[in-house]
């Protein structure tokens, strides 16, 4: 199989790098065009300078579709949904797109939603794909396996904390460092956008799931990750829990049950998710973490390309975690 040639849409911010980082050590990968119009005739590494000595590209405002195979967006959210309304993108080319704007299903759109866990067949024949959240992910891989044995009998309370990178490369008044470094708070309590897309996905799994989810969103004092603590009440045993977990999470190349309990750490610089249970009481107990940069954007947006295209779910993925 010759290589995929890909495109990037939106090149300069934090997803975009993180994906090029992936792409350029991808075996299977050309990379054509990286497109950026405030960064136009600019190195790359002059952008993300962690890709020095590893690639010469240079930031394009030309759109040149006949020459890839594959499309990411990584646009800011609303920019998506414009950029396919203003461009004639030929019907033969895949799309993945990091942004909010195709991940709720309607009628005028045929993205899938791609969260391999949960639409693995799906995302292996479409042609169009919407990434999920970096928020949606994490809750989701803790809930997935209760919504799928439809045993969500109560409302779901989530605590998540984040890091810095989740707001974005634009610097604002809550994510500069003097004011992020040794603070923490909380925003969009109850009302942020991943809502949405959890609340379809648990729909989806669970027939009749009509709970309600309450998410405390935390920005964390730290530059990547998500640690997510989520509960329930749930009747089953600790041992049965795990057993349905691990079951659920048998096949998923980079999603792991463990029964130590997981620091952020263990995922940081890496695509993988991790999952860790306790019981107290009547109530389930589920830590949830991922690299909001990777398994929350960039790395399972290129997970979703290998499976599009039929590669190995991991190509171009072992990445190391950054242990200490």
């Amino acid at each position: 199989m010759t290589n995929i040639k890909v495109g990037v849409i939106g090149g300069a911010g934090y997803t975009a790098g993180e994906l090029l980082r992936i792409l350029v050590n991808h075996p299977n990968v050309d990379i054509v065009f990286v497109n950026s119009s405030s960064n136009a005739g600019n190195p790359i590494t002059e952008v993300h300078s962690g890709l020095i000595g590893e690639t010469d590209l240079v930031f394009t405002s030309e759109l040149p579709f006949e020459k890839v195979d594959a499309l990411f967006l990584c646009s800011a959210h609303g920019d998506s949904k414009k950029f396919m309304d203003e461009n004639e993108v030929p019907a033969s080319l895949k799309i993945i797109d990091l942004s909010t704007d195709y991940r709720q299903k309607r009628d005028d759109h045929d993205f899938v939603y791609g969260l391999p866990e949960m639409n693995r067949e799906e995302i292996c024949k479409a042609s169009h794909i919407a990434n999920p959240g970096c928020f949606a992910t994490a809750i989701q891989l803790a809930l997935l396996p209760l919504a799928a044995a439809g045993l969500i009998v109560d409302e779901v309370h989530v605590n998540a904390i984040t890091g810095s990178t989740g707001a974005g490369v634009k610097p604002s008044s809550t994510s500069h460092f003097s004011w992020r470094n040794n603070n923490i708070s909380i925003y969009k309590a109850f009302e942020h956008q991943h809502l949405m897309e959890i609340g379809q996905s648990m729909r989806r799994l669970q027939d009749g799931f009509d709970k309600s989810i309450n998410f405390i969103p935390v920005r964390g004092n730290f530059a990547r990750g998500i640690y997510a603590t989520t509960y329930t009440k749930c009747d089953l045993s600790l041992e049965d829990a795990k057993k349905l977990y691990k079951d659920y999470y048998k096949e998923a190349a980079f999603t792991f049950v463990t029964d130590k309990n997981p620091d952020m750490k263990q995922v940081v610089n890496t695509n993988k998710g991790i999952v860790y249970l306790e019981k107290h009481g009547d109530k389930l107990l589920v830590v949830s973490m991922i690299d909001n940069l990777l398994k929350g954007a960039s790395g399972q947006a290129v997970q979703n390309m290998n499976l599009m295209f039929g590669l190995d779910e991991k190509a171009g993925l072992g990445l190391k975690s950054i242990g200490f």
